[in-house]
């Protein structure tokens, strides 16, 4: 007879519906994944919910409890690295935190389900797909919103680009300007731009700024000698 015969069925069917949940709320969320074309799609976040359900009921099998709450936090873990592996870097932009946050939630269906919690399983599944569906036109909503630089903490620099020889004076033209205007530097530094230019960047200490302001002083140092041009840029915080 065969080895997997020889343990009691009720466990063994509790084990097999637990796998079951999992395969199909997984299924669920991988399904929309995977029709938004994400670089975790279906069979990703399928595996993701069996494997976490597997293991957790893995755990309660040999230790009872204590084991699969021992187990949720090494599947915890696990799928951190998991998930950033699919986060990637393009110079400012950062993609893949949603597809990373959804792996997550995958791992989280699945050990409800492990811990023979099905109906908990079928709401973390509910809730993420309607943060993934359901969200969307508020989030595309919300991008359409122009800024209001006044009540949105970012990080605002002031740019004036000058010859090399002509850095120091727009260096002490630049923080004199922007004090006058009451917005304090909190960092200054020149950046070479080819051989005959470079840019002083001045880092303001405001996390919130009036825009015409900024116009303004960027405009009259754009008329100062030696600068041949004159800008500022917002960097919106994490």
């Amino acid at each position: 007879m065969l080895s997997f015969l020889s343990a009691p069925l009720p466990e063994t069917l509790n084990s097999a519906i637990s796998l079951i949940v999992a395969f199909v709320m997984g299924t669920l969320i991988g399904t929309e994944r995977q029709y938004r074309q994400r670089t975790a799609g279906l069979r990703t976040n399928v595996l993701v919910a069996v494997g976490a359900a597997a293991f957790v009921d893995l755990g309660m099998r040999l230790t009872g409890g204590d084991g699969a709450t021992r187990t949720v936090a090494y599947v915890i873990s696990g799928i951190g690295f998991l998930g950033a592996g699919v986060i990637m870097k393009e110079g400012m932009n950062v993609r893949g935190l949603n597809t990373a946050a959804t792996l997550w939630c995958s791992a989280a269906v699945g050990a409800f389900a492990g811990a023979d919690l099905p109906l908990e399983s079928l709401f973390v599944t509910i809730a993420v797909l309607s943060g993934n569906t359901l969200l969307r036109p508020l989030v595309n909503a919300i991008n359409r919103t122009p800024i209001d630089e006044g009540a949105t903490e970012a990080t605002y620099e002031v740019q004036a680009t000058t010859s090399p020889d002509n850095a120091g004076p727009v260096r002490d033209l630049l923080v004199e300007r922007l004090e006058r205007a009451s917005y304090p530097v909190g960092g200054i530094e020149v950046v070479e731009r080819g051989e005959d230019a470079v840019e002083v960047v001045a880092t303001l200490t405001a996390t919130a700024v009036a825009a015409a302001e900024l116009d303004a002083v960027t405009a009259d140092l754009a008329r100062a000698p030696g600068i041949r041009h004159a800008t500022w840029s917002v960097q919106t915080a994490d």
